[in-house]
């Protein structure tokens, strides 16, 4: 703990220095800035910041996506209240309560309640990884090859089933992912795959191309595709932001509830955000003294969501920083980032780059200050951002995402790849398939390539060496049983419908 504590403080430091502080406030206000504007979200945000980090420190480009990871959380609640539309899918739970009190003239008061209940959360996850991070990756440093294959492909299976809706919607796009991770230069042998002899191709696919043609550049077309036009938001003046003293009292109980629950929704393989919104509801629904206003305006249904949503992102960050796996699309860049500037992302990271470390736990602290600070008094800037038409919006967005792909490798065949990306991402979206399947697949194949290669040389071709050690054979048995688990939960159902039917024909008759 003590060792958490110094190197927490040192962190601190190096945070407040003026290019952390910098890049702090300007990933707050653009993370923000994505999330209340509707359909954006931090993925496409992240995507197109991502190549402009890598010409500074690896710490720049890490706090500048985590902060617009937090800050389109803040953000993405805003439309929800003013619009009644969620800026992201973890957003949709806000706008029950949250637009019902915009409606009944408390926008000002839901605003204020969910970005104190953000800070709240946000500072409660922070504080629990804090003190949590050392023990996590002392236990991590067990790991050997087996573990991290079963942590990163059991890690991939378990999010394709859950994140899809069902296994198609997750899995195929996945596979795609991880398929495309494949093409360029193989590390073992060095020999090229799949370039079809496109030198250009040797290096494989750029993230950067991939990750904005996948989400921004197809949320554009969706965006020129949507005949619903610019809706206008509900006005807010600064003297309506502050809640009335019961308003405040019935927040408390729900912010730390939330806090707590998120969080631990966000060590999980699943969206987390997403999901923890939906369980904090249902639990507030449950425990609270006033669940006839649920749907109504009810305090409790924005208080504890916007807390779990805000406590999940900060706990997603414990396997991103510590054991090196993403479980979101956004996380997923965060790892990118890091290896383009040399840095292997894992256990080992407090170890070999402590002050890296601290110095991005700390600039998340500030951030979280910063969004506080920033979110309330700006929140007439947001209120006219929501008016701006989309034919302006767009060509911003292609112009910012072209200078993105193209200034990693000085290569058009990245923009060429953005583009193809983008049609990729917009049919994969009319599908229905999951997008966060697939990025995350193209991150992690590379690594779950490593980890197998290793894991055959180790077992001497056996490959019952994956499943040799307790850990590894555990992590295996509960991606089994998530799979199973569903299958038989189906049957069922299924059974269970058609034990019944016969009973309703009887009465029928």
């Amino acid at each position: 703990m003590t060792a958490s504590l110094e190197g927490l403080l040192g962190g601190i430091l190096a945070a407040l220095s003026p290019e952390l502080l910098l890049a702090a406030l300007l990933a707050a206000f653009l993370g923000t800035l994505v999330g209340v504007l509707p359909g954006i979200g931090p993925v496409a945000g992240a995507a197109i910041v991502l190549p402009i980090t890598f010409n500074f420190s690896p710490a720049v480009g890490l706090i500048m996506i985590a902060g617009i990871y937090l800050g389109a959380q803040y953000g993405g609640s805003t439309s929800s209240v003013l619009l009644n539309i969620p800026g992201d899918a973890s957003a949709v739970v806000a706008a029950i309560d949250g637009h019902q009190m915009a409606k009944n003239g408390r926008a000002g008061a839901a605003l204020s309640i969910m970005a104190v209940g953000s800070f709240f959360a946000a500072t409660i996850g922070l504080l629990i990884l804090v003190f949590s991070a050392q023990a996590v990756s002392d236990f991590a440093l067990n790991f050997g090859s087996a573990e991290f294959f079963a942590l990163t492909a059991g890690g991939l299976l378990v999010l394709a089933r859950i994140a899809g809706g069902s296994l198609a919607a997750g899995l195929f796009p996945m596979i795609l992912g991880v398929a495309l991770a494949t093409v360029g230069n193989e590390a073992t042998s060095s020999y090229d795959r799949y370039t079809f002899g496109f030198l250009d191709l040797s290096l494989g696919f750029s993230l950067a191309a991939v990750a904005v043609g996948i989400f921004g550049i197809s949320e554009i077309i969706y965006m020129i595709e949507d005949k619903s036009g610019v809706r206008k938001p509900i006005s807010v003046r600064l003297r309506e932001l502050l809640p009335t003293k019961e308003e405040w009292r019935r927040s408390v109980a729900p912010w730390t509830r939330g806090s707590v629950l998120g969080f631990f929704f966000g060590l999980l393989p699943i969206p987390s955000a997403t999901m923890s919104t939906f369980a904090s509801y249902r639990l507030e629904k449950t425990v609270s003294k006033n669940r006839h206003q649920f749907g109504k305006g009810a305090v409790e249904g924005i208080a504890g969501p916007e807390a779990s949503n805000n406590g999940a992102a900060i706990g997603s960050m414990v396997p991103v920083l510590i054991l090196g796996l993403p479980f979101s699309a956004t996380l997923a860049l965060m790892i990118s980032a890091m290896v383009v500037q040399g840095i292997q992302p894992g256990p080992l990271i407090l170890t070999l780059y402590p002050d890296l470390f601290w110095s991005v736990v700390a600039a998340m602290f500030v951030a979280n200050f910063l969004l506080l600070v920033l979110n309330l008094p700006l929140i007439g800037f947001w209120v006219r951002l929501l008016k701006t038409p989309q034919y302006l919006l767009i060509p911003v967005i292609v112009v910012l995402g072209v200078i993105g792909s193209y200034s990693l490798n000085n290569n058009m065949v990245d923009v060429y790849i953005m583009f193809a990306m983008g049609v990729v991402g917009y049919l994969l979206r009319k599908l229905d398939l999951s997008l966060a399947s697939f990025l995350i697949g193209f991150v992690l194949g590379p690594m779950i390539e490593k980890y197998f290669v290793q894991g055959i040389l180790m077992g001497l071709g056996d490959p019952m060496y994956f499943v040799s050690t307790p850990i590894s054979l555990g992590m295996w048995i509960v991606v089994i049983t998530v799979f199973t688990g569903a299958i038989v939960f189906g049957a069922a159902k299924t059974l269970r419908n058609l034990v019944r039917r016969p009973k309703v024909m009887e009465v029928q008759d």
